[in-house]
């Protein structure tokens, strides 16, 4: 089985990507990184997301880059602790260059969330679960 688990994305410039990621409060592993990727590490379990160039990306991949302005590859989420914290996270996003695609708000009486989109406009999810609030089966 695997040991590990990282996602790779797409990004147009390495350093903007970084500094918008580092505004949104995510951690970019200086030790792992260059002019040609990097590293954000995500959450307790240390979740990594590679950076690449587009060029970089595609050559490996074999497979043209969506184009993220006319549909999703992918929905990356990440939870949140708080209700606050989502909101931070949202106001983060857009004073670093991102875009708000879902205000947050609440979820079926338990969640609260919102979306994002990046630089490269990939979505991403951030969610605040109350678990004491979630309907029993």
């Amino acid at each position: 089985m695997p040991k590990q688990f990282w996602i790779n994305l797409p990004v147009k410039n390495i350093n903007k990507s970084k500094e918008f990621y580092s505004k949104v409060g995510f951690s970019v592993n200086e030790q792992h990184g260059n002019s040609d990727q990097a590293q954000l590490i995500i959450g307790d379990n240390n979740a990594a997301v590679m950076l690449f160039p587009e060029s970089t990306f595609e050559n490996f991949t074999r497979h043209v880059i969506v184009d993220t302005k006319q549909a999703t590859e992918v929905l990356l989420s990440v939870d949140a602790d708080s209700r606050e914290e989502v909101d931070v996270v949202a106001k983060n996003a857009v004073e670093a260059g991102g875009t708000i695609y879902g205000e947050p708000s609440e979820i079926q009486g338990w969640m609260y969330g919102c979306g994002f989109t990046d630089l490269d406009g990939h979505r991403w999810n951030v969610l605040y679960m109350d678990m004491s609030k979630m309907p029993k089966e």
